[in-house]
């Protein structure tokens, strides 16, 4: 599509020190490598694959539990057993390598370590092939973890509120959970307080207060917005208030409408009639589509849009046009490529509200649904006019529910880019004029030729195309839209080819790009994972999918030296 792009990425990163070279067969001709990535900042192993236990004939979480228990000293559990250490979460069947897939939570006490999951492959003869993800380390040796003196969680809660310095109008009531936290040299019990709100202007804070001095150790905004605020320099007008209105799905027959645009093209639509009346609400998919209007207020999701003669034809009528429309192909897509089955992989409703606020110039999920402003008409028109924009946000939704990348530093970054990646793949895959930059149809509507990310050229907006170039502040959650931009490179590479800093990258095409990814996403990538161990999972998932020696597999160790990723 044509216009312009949204901004995201990373921050600060960690070195890693690789071994590895190419090792035993995985299940049904399916090949594993043999690996093992140290990270250097806790000095314990984030990403090994190979022969690692041998065939065994247990069961997946003995076999997992065994090899931890044998492997105590490389992940500095201490004295005690990986029992004690990590809880099974999930436990899922892998048709690729007929393998069984657990995720784990490390905990210490009891009590789950903040970003410390795991995920381990375990083939059906009892052997141990993929553990994935970093641990903890030392935590019977961390002094604040003898203490047991806590404040309260409502008191957690009350400085987090203190520290917001609004009093807001929450989407769900505040909550506080206790964690084991890693704040830089010093590991410590802390509250993870949650607020999450729509009014005075949205936001989904984490806030992170020690438990026995009601410091706040970090905080973050986890509102998955497709443009950065500096994209949004206009001052928005406060929009108006109303009681939360229920609302219920209605019943009747399908219909199929048509509708203009933002861009003014027509599109067909799928539509339920219920009495006289038509309404954006499509029964046709594995999960029902729903767009709302929100009239310009901020109450969530707003009233379900309807019709009277199914033809979406006024200009009030093109951000639903488009919102309705694209989320059905971001479906397609998914179901059609991965035969998943909507965000969740289990017929998850997706909803959308069109006329968000007054003149909001941004897009966003909040954890349950898509949310499109209008924009102001110079910086963006109506955002949900760009499909790419649409992809993006859905995807954070999917990877939400799969490994959970936490929305800060260098997880946070390559959320942002598998975001960019999958919603330039919608975008293709819906075939109106696709191309590598982000958001370009809904950015500066009166200036042709703009963006607000290239996926070909990172630089041309500002952002970064090599590691060595990366950001390491603290603004934009640890630059999320901005380092963002290096793994953006490497998936341009990877599907494209060329050459970049003196390294040549043959491409494999955007289908197998998509399908690497999808994997490393949903079987390898964990929710702290950096760059590093990123470049692990694409590699493992290529030599799952392509084989270990396939000049896929080489292509993505190319794509990622490129851009300084080992």
């Amino acid at each position: 599509m044509k216009k312009k792009s949204l901004a995201l990425v990373l921050a600060t990163g960690m070195a890693v020190t690789t071994f590895g070279g190419t090792g035993s067969a995985f299940a049904d001709s399916k090949n594993v490598l043999s690996t093992k990535k140290y990270n250097e900042t806790v000095q314990s192993p984030e990403f090994v694959s190979g022969d690692l236990t041998g065939a065994t004939g247990k069961k997946a979480e003995s076999v997992v539990f065994d090899y931890l228990n044998a492997a105590k000293g490389d992940y500095k559990l201490g004295e005690k057993s990986a029992q004690d250490s990590f809880k099974v979460k999930q436990v899922k069947k892998d048709a690729v390598t007929d393998s069984t897939v657990l995720r784990l939570q490390q905990v210490y006490e009891g009590v789950p370590v903040w970003g410390s999951t795991q995920v381990a492959h375990v083939s059906k003869d009892g052997s141990l092939k993929v553990l994935s993800g970093t641990v903890a380390p030392d935590l019977d040796k961390k002094e604040k973890l003898k203490n047991k003196n806590k404040i309260e969680g409502a008191k957690a809660i009350e400085i987090a509120q203190k520290d917001l310095g609004v009093t807001p109008k929450y989407e769900v009531e505040p909550k506080a959970d206790l964690y084991v936290y890693q704040n830089g040299e010093e590991t410590t019990y802390a509250y993870v307080v949650n607020l999450n709100f729509l009014d005075p202007s949205p936001g989904n804070y984490y806030y992170f207060i020690e438990a026995d001095s009601g410091k706040v150790l970090n905080k973050y905004n986890k509102l998955d917005h497709v443009a950065n605020e500096d994209k949004s320099p206009v001052k928005q007008e406060a929009p108006k208030q109303e009681a939360k209105p229920a609302v219920k799905p209605v019943t009747g027959t399908n219909a199929v409408g048509t509708g203009k645009g933002v861009l003014g093209d027509t599109k067909s639509l799928n539509t339920t009639l219920s009495g006289s009346s038509y309404y954006l609400q499509d029964n046709t998919r594995g999960a029902t589509i729903f767009t709302y209007d929100a009239k310009n207020r901020t109450t969530l999701p707003g009233t379900l849009w309807v019709d009277a003669d199914n033809v979406f034809n006024a200009a009030y009528d093109a951000a639903a046009v488009d919102a309705h429309y694209y989320a059905g192909k971001t479906y397609d897509y998914y179901k059609a490529t991965f035969n998943r089955n909507s965000i969740n992989d289990a017929g998850a409703p997706l909803k959308s509200t069109v006329h968000y606020g007054s003149r909001y110039n941004n897009a966003f999920w909040n954890g349950s649904q898509m949310v499109y402003g209008d924009g102001d008409g110079v910086t963006f028109t109506s955002l949900s006019g760009g499909i790419d924009v649409i992809g993006h946000e859905l995807t954070h939704a999917v990877t939400e529910y799969s490994s959970d990348l936490i929305y800060q530093n260098e997880s946070g970054a390559l959320n942002e880019a598998i975001s960019d990646v999958f919603g330039t793949l919608v975008e293709f895959y819906d075939n109106r004029n696709p191309d590598w930059e982000i958001g370009e149809d809904i950015y500066t509507p009166g200036k042709a030729g703009d963006a607000l990310r290239s996926m070909s050229d990172p630089t041309k907006y500002g952002d970064p195309d090599h590691y060595s170039k990366r950001y390491t502040g603290t603004s934009d959650n640890g630059g999320v839209h901005t380092n963002s931009g290096i793994i953006n490179k490497q998936a341009y590479l990877l599907a494209n080819g060329g050459t970049h800093y003196g390294v040549t990258v043959t491409g494999i095409g955007k289908d197998k790009l998509g399908a690497i990814y999808y994997r490393a996403n949903t079987q390898y990538f964990t929710q702290s994972t950096t760059f590093s161990q990123a470049r692990a999972g694409a590699v493992q998932a290529a030599a799952d999918l392509y084989g270990a020696n396939s000049a896929e597999v080489n292509a993505v160790k190319q794509s990622f030296s490129a851009v300084g990723i080992n």
